[in-house]
């Protein structure tokens, strides 16, 4: 990886990996949640950063809108403590603005708050730090690209090419000559709709083969496909996750996931 950038320590923090997508509404914040919650259930020390500043959505998902971490001061710095859920050691600009007020704030400022965000939080021993990109390829972004040693990034698509077209200027970004991050795999969201009264039954509403396609394009792995279940979007309304819902389709898919994504990550290191 590059070293062009000094980089922040994240003492007692192994391997970071970046969830990004090139647009919203591919699902990418409810893969990431529910990544990280799969990584805690198999006895990982895990953390999730909700790096989305304008639209921070994880504290909805986890239900812990109102929740208030606790800041200690050491000396001169204040550490921030995460919210804890399901396993996994929550952060997000979330907890700290008014959920119903916009924030408007320039790039640098943005960025700013998300470094802080990484910088003062108390994180202890983590085996797997998830962090949730907003959409596109921003100064979020490139800040957390440039201060955080990350192992890789994944990238979330949904089938249809229009998808894919976003998702390819979202991993080219990470692959770029002054910044050089693997891309550690493609996950496709969104692959197809299985009736709940008829499993057999795959129909493919957007269209098949993009995640093999951009996966292929960008020499990584296709690390799972995620078929579409209406009762994922409702369960993440209500703070709940894949595994409160006991869908074996999806819990299948994220065990896969989760599994491939170790086994590539362990090959690597």
């Amino acid at each position: 990886m590059n070293k062009l950038f000094e980089k922040l320590p994240m003492e007692g923090v192994k391997h970071i990996i970046a969830v990004a997508s090139g647009k919203g509404g591919v699902g990418k914040s409810t893969v990431a949640a529910n990544l990280a919650v799969t990584l805690a259930r198999n006895g990982y020390k895990t953390a999730l950063v909700d790096a989305d500043i304008y639209g921070p959505s994880i504290p909805r998902m986890f239900g812990i809108e109102d929740a208030n971490p606790e800041i200690i001061k050491f000396g001169e710095k204040e550490s921030i403590f995460p919210v804890e859920k399901y396993g996994v050691k929550v952060i997000s600009i979330g907890f700290f603005v008014d959920r119903k007020q916009s924030l408007i704030w320039r790039g640098p400022m943005a960025a700013n708050a998300i470094k802080q965000l990484y910088e003062n939080t108390f994180w202890e021993d983590i085996d797997y730090m998830i962090i949730d990109f907003p959409p596109g390829t921003g100064d979020i972004q490139l800040t957390t690209i440039q201060d955080l040693n990350l192992k890789g990034a994944i990238i979330v698509t949904t089938p249809q090419e229009i998808s894919l077209n976003d998702a390819r200027k979202a991993a080219s970004m990470f692959t770029t000559k002054d910044l050089e991050v693997p891309i550690l795999g493609v996950i496709e969201n969104m692959s197809w709709f299985t009736p709940v009264n008829h499993p057999e039954e795959k129909y493919y509403l957007f269209g098949k083969g993009g995640g093999h396609k951009l996966a292929k394009e960008f020499n990584t792995w296709l690390l799972g496909q995620v078929p579409l279940v209406m009762e994922v979007g409702e369960a993440a309304e209500k703070g709940l996750t894949i595994f409160n819902q006991e869908n074996k389709f999806i819990i299948d898919a994220f065990e896969k996931i989760a599994g491939t994504l170790l086994l590539n990550i362990e090959k690597g290191s």
